[in-house]
């Protein structure tokens, strides 16, 4: 164990990518083994301590930030890719490999790991299980959930469950992955999982389309669905002025001649050995004489495929241009989400002119992204009433992928029945009725 004692604890411990500072924690340790994570849990449920549990402090909803005298146990030094099985596509990582590290390792053992997001260097699949990310691939591969066999966890009384099994298939009863998946560290610590892997893909097409109604956006994904069927691997919308700004700040040219109010990213990619591109080609020269879309453009090389996504994943430096951002989860059906953005964006037009209001996201898996700034504190809760309020009745969530944390945690009603919350409320208290470990993220 490495303990940094206060005032020696070095200021990335302090805050994640979400900018929100709570506190000063007593004390920092990055143990290398589930032993010392549970050693050290067991000190604090004696002595009565508040845990934070930090991955690769990737996350926007301020899940990793620790209030004043919390223990931090950071797992980044439980990074170990233990074991993978070549011949079934099971890989057994320790929870502080970051997502990079298991892609790297499941290709030169000739697989791949389906999820992959922007943050994948810094990110930590530990924290990926715990807020159960989603990221560009859910369309095809589903979210963190779907690709997390079995997990060990530390729970607040410093007892370990070890259920790391490799099988798709088992049913005897309450599935404790479950329990941890999605939870945030709230119910136990998440420190190893097994991990299921999927055979690499083809070579991937991929097009930039731009259309000047986003009510086009989800008849043309349909169409792709239709053509491409378990092909589509992205749907990645962005506003005009999105890719406006992503342009500038990276150097980027947006790969289209029409000045489009929307553009879409789209990834396929069949078998190894099997090319997209030609049904790709089809599906959207129909969505152009058809009136669906305005202008595409397919990538011709590797070189081409990078260029398009390095707009698309601009968000790092678009969080540093409008800094401090409003940055906005939210998930609602594809009936409900036209509608919706007109209505936010009118509204935050009138309300906050002085900052910028860019919308991207993935279409495919209902998950729309909303970043606004700059902003002072009362403009980033201007951001939220005015985004989580057109939210109501829509049938919609709050977090669809980056959690809830610190700072969702009052808008959860939003999406959650109040007997959710409740059955919510029991098992938290029935797992760690101290309230020690990540106090104040999801529910009080």
């Amino acid at each position: 164990m490495d303990p940094q004692e206060d005032p020696e604890i070095e200021a990335r411990f302090l805050s994640d990518w979400s900018g929100l500072s709570v506190g000063r924690p007593r004390e920092v340790h990055r143990p290398r083994s589930t032993e010392e994570v549970a050693a050290l849990v067991r000190r604090c449920h004696e002595e009565g301590l508040c845990i934070t549990v930090q991955g690769g402090m990737t996350g926007v909803a301020g899940g990793a930030v620790p209030a004043q005298g919390d223990v931090v146990i950071n797992l980044e030094r439980m990074n170990a890719i233990e074991e993978i099985d070549a011949l079934e596509g099971v890989m057994q990582v320790q929870a502080g490999a970051t997502l990079q590290q298991v892609q790297e390792a499941a290709e030169a053992a000739g697989w791949m790991f389906a999820v992959d997001l922007g943050a994948r260097g810094s990110c930590q699949v530990g924290g990926n299980a715990a807020t159960n990310a989603g990221g560009i691939r859910v369309i095809r591969y589903g979210t963190m959930r779907d690709s997390v066999l079995g997990v060990e966890a530390v729970l607040a009384n410093g007892q370990v469950v070890s259920s790391l099994t490799r099988l798709v298939k088992n049913s005897t009863g309450l599935e404790p992955r479950f329990l941890f998946i999605g939870t945030e560290g709230t119910l136990g610590i998440i420190t190893r999982l097994t991990l299921r892997l999927h055979p690499p893909m083809g070579q991937a097409a991929v097009a930039w389309v731009a259309a000047s109604r986003f009510e086009a956006l989800p008849v043309l994904l349909r169409q792709l669905k239709k053509k491409l069927g378990s092909g589509l691997c992205a749907f990645e919308f962005m506003s005009g002025q999105y890719v406006r700004t992503a342009c500038e700040l990276t150097g980027a040219t947006v790969p289209v001649q029409t000045e489009g109010a929307w553009h879409v990213l789209i990834e396929a990619a069949g078998a190894a050995g099997q090319c997209l591109d030609e049904p790709l080609q089809e599906a959207l020269m129909h969505a152009l004489e058809g009136g669906d879309i305005d202008d595409c453009a397919m990538a011709a090389s590797q070189a081409h495929r990078e260029s398009f996504w390095r707009i698309r994943e601009a968000i790092p430096e678009v969080l540093t241009h409008l800094k401090p951002p409003a940055t906005l989860d939210i998930g609602l059906p594809w009936a409900r989400t036209a509608e919706y953005v007109q209505k936010v964006a009118a509204e935050l037009q009138a309300r906050l002119p002085q900052a910028q209001h860019l919308f991207l996201g993935h279409l495919g898996d209902n998950n729309l992204h909303l970043i606004s700034g700059p902003l002072d504190e009362a403009g980033v809760h201007a951001v939220d009433e005015i985004a989580y309020g057109a939210l109501r009745g829509c049938g919609g969530t709050v977090s669809a992928e980056h959690g809830v944390g610190r700072l969702k945690k009052d808008y959860l009603a939003v999406s959650r029945t109040p007997e959710e919350i409740a059955l919510m409320r029991t098992l938290k208290q029935a797992l760690d009725p101290a309230g020690i470990l990540n106090p104040g993220r999801i529910i009080d």
